[in-house]
């Protein structure tokens, strides 16, 4: 079946000519201070063939993040750190299931949960999304060392932010940007989206705690059985070399000590020039005065007990997941309080494959050799981001895109509020299938559906929320966003296995948002 279905890169291109297509068959329009006017349309042609080009350029950015992580993380994973700290992980918590509470609870259920809340409210609060390409290096390769599948972990970190990012309740890139256009106070109306988030987000771990344990149980019901079993074996038998080999590969060099230093001299400076941390919480700031030069004084006492604790067996390996561990506080610490965004987050990845090279004893030619290697791994997402975004550049330059707007508002006159506050949220649903990035289509949308929803008696809030949902679950599923790509590319399931994954549960969600949004036409 898999040989008959068309890969990624040939669904995308198909939609590009359906795309150019379309440039020929409808008339052409532009919104100009949130009035449509009709304009001639650019009929496409040979642009089919530039459109990779354009969406290369266009999702540039996120291009060079997906390579920079995979470069990154390769030469981590080459240090078996992390699959020496799964292995240990694993251990613990075995142990943990001598408790019965424990043991009646699940250790594994427990692990779960908790990273499905915590990227759930990172989703929520400040808007993850590319960030979690970094993360789920980290996590797919737990989940398969539990005993589940690669779409688990997936679920335990991209879809979960992605719920969050849905049913957010402070998301500043998402309900600050369209309540901002829709004239309403920024994060009003929190209350009703706190119980969305939290609707959602309960239902979304429920479903996939369920199918996590039914594919542990029963393997070969997972769509990636065969690619995970391998995937699986290759992490266990570099978990037990590793364990073998500890005393002998894992006592720290001089490598060790180059990469602490450096990395603590970095943090030294960080901490003189930036003594208080300004952290973000939607439209709350708050002062955390000493938070960087605490984390400094952290890392240094950490790492120096590593280095010269008497148990040398696994200090390399501690010392390179301490590595990990702190680049991963610092991307939450840069994103809440300094605005990081993909340019900053992939120069701090790179520097963590960079320096977990040193640490690992590597010549500088060995760590170029990984870097490149995982940038060759990760090369094919990458690839497929830039000619997604090429279907939105052929309807925008064939001046078709506004029109397709137009008229899906336009089939809202005849209908009450129940109906046209439906219709609102299924055209964002679809539109966000073209157009995924939530700020962009804020901009396209609000200024039109804000004041058609005043004409109908739908308040500008529920409008907002339409818009949320709208905006998020196809999030996960088109193939045009650049970040699902990413993530799967990463994660190594190809994008046609997760649709046939996905798609009920992406409906399930969408049903979902519906039934929610039928409340806000009596509390707002």
């Amino acid at each position: 079946m898999n040989k008959l279905f068309p890969v990624p890169i040939v669904i995308i291109f198909i939609v590009i000519l359906l795309a150019a297509l379309l440039t020929w068959l409808l008339p052409g329009g532009e919104y100009i201070d949130g009035r449509f006017h009709p304009t001639d349309s650019q009929p496409q042609t040979w642009q089919v063939f530039t459109a990779f080009y354009d969406g290369f350029v266009n999702q540039a950015g996120i291009i060079v993040f997906i390579l920079c992580v995979g470069a990154a993380f390769w030469v981590v994973n080459a240090t078996r750190a992390i699959t020496n700290g799964i292995h240990s992980f694993l251990s613990f918590s075995q142990r943990l299931e001598r408790f019965p509470l424990m043991r009646r609870i699940g250790v594994n259920n427990l692990v779960i949960v908790l990273v499905m809340l915590l990227f759930s409210l990172f989703g929520a609060v400040f808007g993850m999304s590319e960030e979690t390409i970094a993360f789920t290096a980290l996590i797919v390769p737990l989940a398969l060392s539990m005993g589940y599948d690669s779409i688990t972990g997936v679920c335990m970190v991209y879809v979960a932010a992605h719920v969050g990012f849905a049913g957010a309740f402070l998301n500043p890139f998402t309900v600050g940007i369209a309540q901002d256009l829709s004239g309403l106070p920024i994060f009003s109306g929190m209350g009703y989206r706190l119980v969305c988030w939290v609707v959602l987000t309960a239902g979304t771990i429920f479903f996939v705690l369920r199918y996590a344990n039914k594919v542990r149980k029963k393997p070969h019901l997972s769509p990636m059985w065969e690619d995970d079993n391998l995937r699986r074996e290759a992490i266990l038998a570099e978990s037990d070399a590793a364990v073998e080999g500890a005393v002998a590969q894992n006592r720290p060099g001089c490598g060790a000590w180059v990469a602490f230093s450096l990395i603590l001299a970095a943090l030294t400076a960080f901490s003189v020039f930036y003594p208080v941390t300004s952290i973000k919480m939607g439209a709350r700031e708050l002062f955390v005065p000493g938070l960087i030069p605490f984390l400094t004084l952290a890392f240094a006492l950490w790492g120096l007990w590593i280095l010269v604790s008497r148990k040398k067996a696994d200090s390399k390996t501690r010392l390179i997941l301490l590595f990990v561990g702190f680049t991963v506080v610092f991307l939450v610490v840069g994103v809440l309080g300094y605005g990081w965004y993909i340019s900053k987050i992939a120069g701090l990845f790179l520097a963590l494959g960079i320096l977990s090279g040193i640490a690992a004893g590597y010549t500088a030619n060995t760590i170029a050799g990984k870097l490149i290697e995982g940038a060759k791994d990760i090369l094919g997402a990458a690839l497929i981001v830039g000619l997604a975004a090429g279907i939105v550049h052929v309807l925008e330059e064939g001046r078709i895109m506004d029109r397709i707007l137009f008229a899906m508002a336009g089939s809202m006159k005849s209908m009450g509020r129940p109906g046209s506050l439906q219709v609102m949220y299924l055209i964002q649903t679809v539109i966000n299938t073209l157009i995924p990035s939530a700020s962009a289509k804020a901009a396209m949308t609000m200024p039109i559906m804000a004041p058609f929803s005043d004409l109908v008696g739908v308040s500008r809030q529920a409008t907002v929320l339409a818009f949320q949902f709208g905006d998020g679950f196809t999030n996960m599923i088109t193939p045009i966003s650049g970040v699902l790509l990413a993530v799967l590319g990463i994660a190594h399931v190809p994008y046609t296995r997760w649709v046939r994954w996905a798609w009920r549960f992406i409906l399930g969600l969408i049903l979902a948002g519906a039934l929610l949004l039928i409340p806000t036409l009596f509390v707002w």
